[in-house]
């Protein structure tokens, strides 16, 4: 009798672990892949499907085409270190810590990241480029395939750490790092995956000094493929009515800086640097249209998450500044984003809501079935990829932190609010310098409103949101 208990019993046991062992199965399939595609440097209006007069980006376009495309994407602090740590905890730098380019390698091995997030929910991931938060290239936790260098790296026959061995393959940074993605999507996945591709251009190939500051004299060197070198050649660069101009309104603009022109035309960004940098993207374009192809060989294209967006913008001579970011105005902090998922989002979507940088680690989570953790100051942008029509901010923080790397900027730290109207800046460090400008009226900002009586009522609102803002988004311990 015991027997035959125990047999039974063995019986009714197997088919419930094998279908325990299919429903895991099931639910591993059903979660979607994600390619999460960073650039440097690169700005929100200078591909193909933003109307570029020149520049054709048919595979990124694609993304855009077959996915969702925000309009009003944004990054909470226009410098790369920050905004990348950003990108991976879902937080403002004042939350996250890292909050300049100086070395904070031991800072960003303890972050908290949503690739960690799904490495332990079962994922398997990777990541592959420039890491950029100080200097050492060893694997950071939550990765199980690491392809990064030191620093800023460079573009030909660079120093790669694989797997916490150094290997060095000889030719362009851009296409290595592509080749490196497209032989991970090709190999065999039992489990879903994330790539999180960064790559190094389209920032210049530069140098420091010893005191950390950057050697002005190698800032404008972009360095494309040889593939790519003579294509735009005689294009003139399309300019926006603010650049080649000094800034007029903003005296923290304004001030002299020992050894260095004011700003104006001849300090504004040369034609022939901006081609440089549109020539080193065309190798990001070339990659994108082979990972489109190895998700598709392998029949992985339309359960995989594509994300393509930029850790910052960059000025091309707006208000006289030149190959730089990190300020608050519109060509620094917006970004590209575009997001590609057939399975959850219409081809064609189009937001005009702010998407924010800090929002895409809660996204993807929330994509891939996670919970989000309470300190996740971003939101999803589930509910606007799918169409749904939700209750959504109406403002957001930008906030920078001086440092004394570029010399027309040292002693900027501030605090920013934009609304869909309007614009404050609030300097730090520097007394009567802050900014306010009607976007509506002024979209390029050109009118420093700050002492105008009748603007009074606009700023003391501006004022109220940032303390709101500020409070709202303090560190949850």
């Amino acid at each position: 009798m015991r027997l035959r208990v125990l047999l039974l019993s063995l019986l009714l046991a197997f088919p419930l672990e094998a279908m325990s062992q299919r429903s895991s199965s099931a639910t591993s399939a059903s979660r979607p892949n994600i390619v999460f595609i960073l650039i440097d440097d690169l700005r929100w209006d200078e591909l193909g499907y933003a109307g570029h007069p020149f520049i054709k980006t048919p595979n990124i376009d694609r993304i855009a085409r077959e996915g969702a495309l925000f309009r009003n994407a944004f990054i909470t602090t226009p410098l790369c270190s920050p905004s990348r740590a950003s990108f991976l905890t879902g937080q403002y730098a004042h939350t996250h810590g890292i909050t300049d380019n100086v070395d904070r390698s031991a800072a960003s091995h303890n972050l908290a990241t949503f690739p960690l997030l799904l490495h332990r929910s079962g994922y398997e991931t990777a990541f592959i480029g420039k890491w950029h938060m100080g200097n050492d290239d060893k694997p950071r936790s939550g990765f199980d395939r690491w392809v990064s260098f030191k620093g800023q790296g460079t573009y030909y026959d660079p120093d790669i750490n694989e797997d916490g061995k150094s290997v060095k393959p000889e030719g362009y940074i851009t296409d290595i790092l592509n080749r490196y993605a497209t032989e991970f999507i090709r190999r065999r996945h039992d489990k879903p995956f994330l790539i999180y591709l960064a790559h190094k251009a389209i920032h210049p190939e530069v140098t420091q000094n010893n005191d950390g500051s950057v050697n002005l004299a190698h800032s404008e060197r972009f360095i494309p493929a040889e593939r790519h070198k003579r294509i735009y050649v005689g294009r003139s660069v399309p300019r926006r009515p603010n650049a080649l101009r000094a800034p007029s309104g903003k005296p923290a603009l304004e001030r002299s800086v020992v050894d260095r022109p004011p700003l104006g035309a001849d300090t504004a960004t040369r034609d022939e640097v901006v081609l440089g940098r549109q020539r080193t993207l065309m190798a990001i374009e070339d990659g994108v249209g082979e990972i489109l192809a190895a998700l598709k060989e392998t029949g992985q294209l339309d359960k995989t998450i594509i994300v393509f967006t930029s850790d910052n913008g960059y000025f091309y001579g707006e208000h006289g500044l030149s190959v730089e970011r990190r300020l608050a105005y519109e060509e620094a902090i917006r970004m590209p984003l575009l997001v590609r998922y057939p399975q959850a989002i219409k081809a064609g979507t189009v937001r005009d809501e702010f998407a924010l940088n800090i929002d895409l680690a809660p996204t993807l989570l929330s994509m891939a079935g996670i919970p989000v953790p309470d300190n996740m100051q971003g939101r999803s942008l589930a509910p606007l990829l799918k169409g749904a029509k939700v209750k959504w901010r109406d403002s957001f923080l930008i906030e920078y932190y001086s440092d004394r790397v570029f010399p027309h900027i040292v002693r900027m730290g501030y605090k920013a609010v934009r609304t869909g109207r309007w614009k404050y800046i609030h300097y730090l460090e520097l007394e009567g310098m802050d900014e306010l400008y009607d976007l509506k009226a002024d979209p390029y900002e050109m009118k420093n409103l700050i002492d105008q009586p009748g603007a009074k009522k606009s700023l003391d609102e501006m004022k109220r949101e940032m303390e709101r803002l500020l409070k709202e988004t303090q560190p949850r311990r």
